[in-house]
């Protein structure tokens, strides 16, 4: 009972079916993804904000599997693209082929990789600029124009792009141009201890061909594409005020004019971060919002997806990789710099 003239506690809000079905997604991609918990998150909103990642890191960290679970668990087409010197536009794209039939020739239309939901482009940066062209596009327009003709690509589509930040011979760096078409450029690290020790006993029962235990109940359906669609119109409604978007503004601000907070940080940036950025922090802070059960945008939910949405789009100057000085660790001091509401 409540007591006379107080008002009773306002009562949580049960989560929707869209976000409890994405809420258990998460959770099954977790269950073959040991330790990346970071990527499996910052998967889940990309494809929430219709959005295309780039994930970067060493080899080995699971970045390939966590895209096929997430496939393997989403009622959805994945195609990979494995990137290499020798590729070609129309690999990624598709082409016009001769076909010789009973009434004579004809060109038909033979549809490339790029024609699925969810595409893997397995390191992006070993491709040459060509190629890597064909994808702006895909990623930007979601169509592709071959031959004159533009088709379009599938309503549910998302590139995921993977590059190894160590081996440099024989790659091309990514133009600022497309890297700026990535929603989030994702870095992921090693897994802890406890996570490593369950990678191997995990791979050990998928060499031994194990069966997964489901406690006599059959495994769960994928997740149906409709759900994505309910779950970004809910994210669509989430509360921005005027405060948090004058907060994701003057953080992209800051970037391109880091002289009005003196040094360091008018000596390590080049060129900021494009309207693509303030849009980018906007959509993934929502979708942060909305996944955590929040009705409205709070500091925290931006400052959340801030170096994913922002470390892609910065040039830094000489003196800051003279110092070795890293994207993040200017957005850190970005941060700290700027007011928060």
């Amino acid at each position: 009972m409540t007591q006379p003239g107080r008002d009773p506690a306002p009562v949580e809000a049960p989560p929707s079916p869209a976000r409890q079905a994405i809420a258990d997604l998460k959770s099954r991609i977790a269950q073959s993804v040991l330790g990346q918990d970071q990527l499996i998150d910052r998967m889940v909103i990309g494809l929430l904000c219709n959005g295309n990642l780039l994930v970067e890191s060493l080899p080995g960290l699971a970045k390939t599997r966590s895209v096929k679970a997430l496939a393997h668990n989403l009622d959805a087409q994945l195609s990979r693209i494995q990137f290499t010197p020798d590729l070609l536009p129309s690999d990624v794209t598709g082409a016009e082929i001769y076909h010789q039939t009973e009434k004579g020739g004809e060109f038909t239309f033979e549809a490339g990789p790029i024609f699925a939901n969810l595409v893997l482009a397995d390191e992006i940066n070993r491709a040459p600029a060509k190629v890597q062209s064909a994808l702006l596009e895909a990623m930007e327009e979601r169509q592709v124009t071959v031959a004159g003709k533009t088709r379009a690509l599938p309503e549910l589509f998302m590139v995921l792009a993977t590059q190894n930040p160590i081996e440099q011979e024989g790659t091309y760096p990514l133009p600022e141009a497309q890297m700026d078409r990535f929603l989030m450029h994702v870095t992921i690290t090693y897994p802890d201890e406890a996570s490593e020790k369950g990678v191997l006993r995990l791979v050990r029962g998928e060499s031994a061909r194990a069966a997964p235990k489901t406690d006599g109940k059959a495994p769960a359906p994928p997740l149906a594409q409709s759900v994505i669609f309910d779950a970004r119109a809910e994210i669509d409604g989430i509360f921005t005020s005027d405060a948090i978007e004058t907060y994701i503004v003057d953080l992209v601000t800051a970037t391109r004019f880091p002289a009005r907070y003196g040094e360091p940080l008018s000596t390590w940036l080049q060129i900021g971060a494009s309207p693509r950025g303030g849009l980018a922090l906007d959509r993934c802070s929502r979708a942060r919002a909305w996944l955590d059960g929040k009705p409205f945008v709070t500091p925290r939910h931006v400052r959340d997806v801030v170096h994913d949405c922002l470390r892609h789009r910065l040039v830094l100057s000489y003196e800051a990789n003279a110092e070795s000085v890293t994207a993040d660790k200017v957005i850190d001091e970005i941060v700290k710099l700027v007011a928060v509401p």
